[in-house]
């Protein structure tokens, strides 16, 4: 059995993991979504995007679930201090979401363009929101959300939605859309041909460009942003209290990870040259190779921030002494371990069959498989 703190360190790890698997895996559906109405000029070719993630979109949603339900039973105090404090955002992709199911579900069956078109934005709200205001948010953790809790430990936020959109949130948005509208070009030339491929491979290429290019620019402004510090003795092994210890706020802090172990920057040096990669891919039509690229530069976006905030998960602009940790938002030494062998069984199970699906529904989504299949394809 782990001790609490390795405990701690593991579900640190392991929700860094679940949020990639859903960047990946729900991101490519997404990133198809958004491009949608661009790369699709007429029905059956829409309906050839539409299909290259139809089958398999929802079981996607797993990795969502699956990250929200860790989120929740490993973090309770960021559970219930990031959904109070960002509801109507979370709200908003929430509604986003709705589009998806019935945009899928309806969307081809009835003949009528009006109707179809309507569905087909539909999907495209579903597909680009959410990654927009997840990169909002994140930028808005890099610069410390505005909450404090009391002595009873009630979480209180003091700030508005209209906050949230600030300018190097905004930036941190653009970095996650792009990056997810990247991934899904990728896979869009990996299961297309003809002028979906062409038109693909042409938002692959202008998609990375802007995921590399506001990354570095993100990066440039971190150096500059106030990151915290925590001053006082931490006991990683004891129970959770966000107010038993001192913060600071320092300009250029989020870097000291950085600058305390320099082999940290491999991470987002991954995320620049699996990105500048994954374009050459492309360019070379190599569909297959650039999402396995793709899929790596946005393990080296995710890695950065997940390394520049830690052990910080929460920070709080408000009182930062109340900013959540990896050490002091956790649930019981029996509920991580509970939570952890649970993890170890059905994690591998989920990437069996997942893997399976994908194996089974391979190969090029066609207009002629649209139009034979015309009653049973989305």
């Amino acid at each position: 059995m782990f001790d609490y703190e390795t405990l701690k360190l593991i579900w640190w790890l392991l929700v860094g993991i679940l949020l990639l698997g859903f960047a990946i895996m729900d991101g490519h559906d997404m990133g198809v979504g958004t491009l949608l109405p661009f790369v699709g000029k007429n029905d059956n070719e829409r309906r050839v995007v539409i299909n290259t993630v139809g089958p398999h979109w929802d079981g996607n949603q797993v990795w969502f679930i699956t990250g929200g339900g860790a989120i929740f039973a490993a973090w309770p105090l960021v559970y219930a201090t990031a959904f109070s404090g960002f509801y109507w955002a979370m709200l908003a992709v929430l509604w986003a979401l709705f589009f998806r199911p019935v945009g899928f579900d309806y969307r081809s069956k009835i003949q009528n363009a009006t109707w179809r078109s309507t569905w087909d934005w539909g999907l495209f709200v579903g597909g680009a929101v959410p990654p927009l205001i997840f990169g909002v948010a994140f930028g808005n953790l890099l610069q410390g959300v505005p909450f404090h809790f009391d002595n009873n430990l009630m979480s209180h936020y003091t700030g508005s939605f209209w906050q949230l959109l600030n300018p190097f949130a905004l930036l941190a948005g653009v970095v996650s859309s792009a990056m997810i509208t990247f991934h899904g070009a990728n896979y869009l030339m990996h299961r297309t041909q003809g002028a979906v491929f062409e038109r693909s491979r042409r938002a692959a290429f202008w998609s990375g460009m802007v995921m590399v290019a506001s990354f570095l620019l993100a990066g440039v402004f971190i150096g500059d942003l106030p990151g915290f510090v925590i001053t006082s003795t931490v006991d990683p092994a004891a129970l959770p209290d966000p107010l038993a210890k001192t913060v600071v706020i320092q300009t250029g802090a989020w870097l000291g990870n950085f600058r305390a172990m320099p082999a940290l920057w491999l991470v987002p040096t991954l995320a620049v040259v699996a990105g500048l990669i994954g374009i050459a891919l492309g360019t070379l039509r190599k569909p297959l190779a650039a999402f396995v690229a793709s899929a790596l530069a946005m393990a080296g976006i995710i890695g950065t921030a997940g390394v520049a905030l830690f052990p910080f998960i929460m920070p709080s602009i408000s009182d930062p002494r109340s900013s959540l940790t990896v050490w002091d938002s956790v649930s019981s030494h029996l509920t991580l371990s509970l939570m952890f062998w649970a993890t170890l069984i059905f994690m591998p199970l989920i990437i069996i069959y997942t893997s399976w699906a994908y194996k089974v529904m391979s190969g090029k989504v066609t207009e002629q498989f649209i139009t034979a299949n015309d009653k049973a394809a989305y």
